[in-house]
């Protein structure tokens, strides 16, 4: 078993508090992505549990065993770091075999376990060449079999992609994310982008200024967030939101932000009988934003009229940036859309994608 748990877990340096009481658990061969913004607390979570940092309260358990007081090298985990930090006077073979040396492993089970990761992170054909002579993926692929050669129960990452460029970055998300299937192994990994975290993780644990925010699966952390920051973090381009003033008219709920006006569907409104009169947050994601004649048949459309200040063309989508009065908006429409800057364009909103959020805690409104 190597389940990883957090429980009751601060960190403090001197009187700032970088991690307040972080509780969750990892599930055994789980692949969990720690994500959020510069100084969440992130990587200090991660460098807790690989004992480079002291818990300052609470306690850290891998596969049941509390390792607050145990040694990195005693903890059976390895760690990829952002930098490679490889030997560049050592070949990529003692690179890898390095580690195992120190241990005294034997000569032969050092030789089968470096080339197996070798075979699996097709380094095989590259066992002779130093670093300098490897391109910064390659590079990349040795920090990992340096740490593959270990046989962790538990594989920690830190940022291991970040100095690639954009388009190695995506195969080298589907070579990690193939490499944790294969293994069969707990992965934790660190990162600031959120696609990453959505296309890698089984499950996200989305941190702010040292908390917790939310952990679950992609799919539910993107359609169904708890607040205003998993829900504006998630999601690119983010959420829309909207202040706005819940008004009850005629048995119907409307959504009055100032600028325009926009019905709850009669379907769901019940949900939200109690906040009538009351201040909220309206939330609507870009992509369900659409133009009128190409959106999907029978939305709960609301329309919706603005001044489109930046047209962005991606290929297989084009971005409206938007004013509606003092408010802006974020739309993502079929590339068929006719829009100039300056433009008024007149859009519908699905209204059955919204979310709402109470106006003072920021929590989702369910």
């Amino acid at each position: 078993m190597a389940s990883v748990t957090y429980k009751k877990v601060f960190k403090r340096f001197g009187d700032v508090e970088v991690i307040t009481d972080l509780n969750m658990e990892v599930a055994d061969k789980e692949f969990v992505v720690f994500v959020g913004p510069s100084g969440c607390g992130k990587s200090t979570s991660l460098r807790m549990l690989a004992g480079l940092e002291e818990i300052t309260e609470g306690e850290i358990l891998i596969g049941g065993r509390v390792v607050n007081d145990v040694p990195p090298k005693d903890r059976d985990i390895a760690m990829v770091f952002q930098s490679y930090a490889l030997y560049p006077h050592m070949s990529v073979y003692d690179n890898m075999a390095f580690g195992l040396k120190l241990r005294k492993t034997p000569k032969a089970e050092i030789e089968r376990r470096v080339k197996e990761a070798a075979e699996t992170l097709g380094l095989t054909n590259f066992l002779d060449r130093k670093p300098k002579a490897l391109s910064g993926g390659q590079r990349q692929r040795v920090a990992v079999g340096r740490a593959i050669v270990r046989e962790p129960s538990v594989f920690l990452m830190d940022e291991p992609l970040s100095n690639l460029d954009a388009k190695l970055r995506v195969s080298a998300r589907a070579e990690i994310t193939k490499l944790h299937k294969r293994l069969g192994t707990t992965f934790i990994y660190v990162t600031h982008d959120q696609v990453e975290a959505m296309t890698m993780g089984d499950r996200i644990a989305v941190l702010s200024d040292g908390v917790l925010q939310q952990i679950d699966t992609p799919l539910n952390l993107y359609g169904n967030p708890l607040n205003v920051f998993v829900a504006g973090f998630i999601g690119s381009p983010s959420m829309n939101f909207f202040d706005a003033t819940m008004v009850s008219e005629e048995n119907k709920l409307i959504l009055d932000t100032g600028d325009f006006r926009v019905q709850i569907p009669d379907e769901i409104k019940g949900a939200y009988q109690g906040y009538a009169g009351k201040q909220v947050i309206f939330g609507l994601r870009p992509e369900h934003i659409h133009a009128p004649e190409y959106a999907p048949p029978s939305i709960a459309a609301a329309p919706v009229e603005g001044t489109v200040e930046l047209v962005e063309l991606l290929g297989h989508e084009l971005h409206l940036y938007m004013s509606v009065g003092k408010n802006s908006l974020v739309a993502t429409v079929d590339t068929r859309t006719s829009a100039r800057i300056g433009n008024k364009v007149g859009l519908v909103m699905d209204m059955s994608r919204m979310h709402l959020f109470d106006k003072e805690t920021e929590l989702a409104i369910r």
